[in-house]
């Protein structure tokens, strides 16, 4: 029997699903549907239309499926329309504390959309007289409109019981309730608040909509627990979601984003996930994807999100015109969607014949610059589809590739008009597009540290083949399309794993500390679905903020291979080492377990002298750059001699200066674990971490210790 994994993304127009064998990560089966925005269900509808439709045309029986995750645009929309509920804040506190707890918990407003609001109001009852005062002040907050409540109090963070004795009478009261330590463990009372009013505000929507997609599965027969996309590019429960369904907030680009990583493989580069209408950026560095907090209705709140950065250009984007002055004036915003035409690309040249420019304002209130033509088929959209296709950037195979004769015949008026050859026509609505994007990926480059001789641009979504390639060019580097990129984000969610984050104020943490995030974090995916045995955790310290992160990451099941994907032969790794170094060849330097480690050195170049450069890239056994270094320290041990193998290597390669001395970015691999230890700030630190990923297992067992220098 196959074991079947589903992912299913709603889109702004489609919800798309698809299926993936779990052992080969082959492409199976795909299906799409309509997104059903106005649905009584909302997208739920689309949602099991789009599974059904795929079980049917895939012949998938329900007792193969054995993982089904949906990304979900409910909150982003509810948050997007001001469809939410109403807030009732119930604070608590005594003393001084209780005077910055009622000041902290007054939440002003929130707009979310012109016209439409965040409500909340606040009420305080001391902590010394909560029984006698809470169940009034639940009352009373009911009466103003209140649909669900928010526990807040100082320091729950550390206590809780304070909010969960809030919470429980909220719940006898018949009103939902969430308490502000479930959605942060950091300190910060205000902030703390408006992230749970947030998640509250939409919690009526998202669990009515959660019931009804678990129980269309559950009726479909389908016996693996229905997964959640989350705006940090993992996967969590329904449970989990219901509780909190802030996580799920601007996850419409994690999608995209978990594929590239988990399917593409990108270990260093930037994504380009190209819809129609808008292209959404990401930066990926060692296999990671960069985080933020996110920010909703300009306010900064304490969930972690994708650092993505959306521009209003894509495959759809028309093109602005300025006749007089014979110009391209911009690409988009506006997309052939959003006026309503097909595009000229995917017409039968013979609907082309006689075709003559025209110009229209896709919407009321738009410039009326709008290039489209009128020719015997009706009226097409001149777009950076047609216009890729024209110069030949799309290829078959790409899912924006069509008719290069129709957009000959399209762009013949356009071209006459501004006095140029139809290629030219094509070439400047690209470059109108690239004037928009270009700034943003050289930005990403700056912000995450990344070489732009040495990352890639990938592309994802059915507009990739309109963009990706011409940015590319324009900014000298490699680019390439993802496979299957059409229907890259449905991939990632069938990929995705569960993954949770867990943030904690500590002042000079010490081991212990460290540990004991850990364990927290551990535990707190295994509540959102993960198999224990598949957790990993990496833990960072941020001194300077007193911030301790720990990020747990794992699968919902063991599975028989850690990717998923074929182990290379050590000549296919060398080669793919040598290549992503840009060299002749390489040279494997050492390998433990599924992990290897290459080096090579850039041919001699002829300046004022003769300079060599050296590069190192460690790779696991399918042929994944997890780490891309210009230097690195290499220490080969075994399990049994690992803390004086770590010792040696920290004092080899610790830099000192003026302010002390400053640890290298240091990682252990064994087996099938990469144990990153570059967010210690201490060595000790680094010895209770390395202590609690390497004790226990089998002493002869190799490893690799690698560290290099910072500057």
């Amino acid at each position: 029997m196959r074991a079947v994994r589903i992912g299913i993304d709603v889109g702004g127009t489609f919800t798309d699903a698809v299926a993936l064998d779990q052992e080969t990560r082959e492409l199976i089966g795909q299906a799409k549907s309509p997104t059903t925005h106005s649905a009584e269900e909302g997208v739920a509808r689309g949602v099991v239309t789009a599974l059904h439709r795929l079980m049917r045309e895939a012949a998938i029986t329900p007792d193969e499926i054995r993982f089904i995750a949906h990304g979900t645009t409910q909150a982003t929309n509810a948050l997007l329309e001001g469809d939410v509920a109403p807030v009732g804040i119930v604070a608590t506190g005594t003393g001084i504390e209780g005077a910055r707890a009622r000041s902290e918990t007054e939440i002003a407003d929130v707009e979310l959309a012109e016209g439409k609001h965040l409500r909340s109001r606040s009420a305080f009852v001391d902590s010394g007289a909560l029984a006698a005062g809470l169940d009034a002040a639940i009352a009373g907050l009911r009466d103003w409109g209140a649909q669900v409540i928010v526990a807040a109090a100082p320091f729950s963070v550390d206590d809780p019981a304070l909010e969960r004795k809030i919470m429980d009478r909220a719940a006898a009261a018949g009103l939902p309730a969430v308490g502000t330590h479930e959605l942060s463990k950091l300190y910060g009372l205000r902030m703390r608040t408006r992230t749970a009013v947030v998640n509250a505000s939409i919690l009526p929507r998202m669990m009515d909509a959660a019931g009804r997609t678990a129980e269309s599965v559950r009726q479909a027969g389908i016996a693996a627990p229905l997964m959640v996309m989350r705006c940090d590019g993992g996967v969590m429960t329904v449970e989990e979601m219901r509780r909190r369904p802030i996580l799920t907030v601007l996850s419409g680009p994690a999608a995209g984003v978990a594929g590239a990583l988990l399917y593409e493989k990108i270990s260093r580069g930037i994504f380009l996930e190209v819809g129609g209408t808008s292209t959404d950026l990401s930066a990926v560095r060692d296999g990671r994807v960069m985080i933020d907090y996110a920010e909703i209705g300009g306010h900064k709140t304490y969930v972690s999100s994708l650092d993505v950065r959306t521009i209003g250009t894509a495959g759809g984007s028309m093109a602005r015109v300025d006749l007089r002055a014979r110009r391209v004036l911009d690409a988009g915003p506006r997309s052939a969607h959003i006026a309503g035409l097909p595009y000229a690309v995917f017409a039968d040249p013979s609907d082309l014949r006689d075709a003559s420019l025209d110009l229209l304002s896709p919407r009321p209130g738009d410039p009326g610059d709008y290039a489209c033509i009128r020719a015997k088929g009706g009226r097409f959209a001149l777009t950076t589809a047609c216009a890729a296709n024209l110069l030949g950037l799309a290829k078959p195979g790409d899912y924006a590739y069509g008719n290069r004769e129709s957009t000959r015949l399209a762009f013949a008026p356009l071209a006459a008009a501004l006095g140029v050859a139809q290629e030219e026509a094509a070439r400047l609505i690209l470059e109108a597009a690239a004037r928009k994007i270009v700034p943003v990926v050289e930005a990403l480059l700056r912000d995450y540290g990344l070489d732009r001789s040495s990352a890639e641009l990938v592309g994802g979504g059915g507009g990739a083949a309109a963009i990706v390639p011409f940015v590319a060019g324009s900014l000298g580097m490699r680019s390439r399309l993802a496979r299957s990129h059409e229907v890259i984000s449905p991939i990632g969610v069938a990929l995705a794993l569960v993954r949770e984050t867990v943030e904690r104020t500590v002042v000079s943490p010490g081991p212990e500390d460290l540990l004991r995030i850990k364990r927290e974090a551990e535990e707190a995916a295994i509540r959102s679905g993960a198999a224990a045995e598949t957790v990993e955790v990496a833990v960072e310290v941020d001194a300077g903020r007193n911030l301790l992160r720990a990020i747990a990451t794992g699968a919902t099941e063991m599975r028989a291979r850690p990717g998923g994907d074929r182990a290379l032969s050590e000549p296919e790794l060398q080669a793919v080492a040598a290549r992503d170094m840009g060299v002749r060849t390489a040279s494997l330097v050492a390998r433990a377990g599924r992990w290897y480690v290459y080096e090579g050195a850039t041919e001699p170049k002829q300046f004022f002298w003769k300079r060599t450069r050296r590069a190192f890239r460690v790779l696991d056994a399918e042929g994944v750059v997890v780490l891309a270094r210009d230097t690195l320290e290499v220490t080969a041990s075994t399990i049994a001699e690992w803390p004086a193998a770590l010792e040696r290597a920290l004092r080899q390669s610790t830099r000192y200066g003026d302010s002390g001395a400053v640890l290298p970015e240091t990682h252990v691999l064994c087996g099938a674990h990469h144990v990153g230890l570059s967010g210690a700030a201490t060595a000790e630190q680094m010895r209770a971490l390395a202590a609690s990923e390497l004790d226990g297992r089998d002493p002869a067992e190799p490893l690799l210790i690698l560290c290099s220098r910072r500057e």
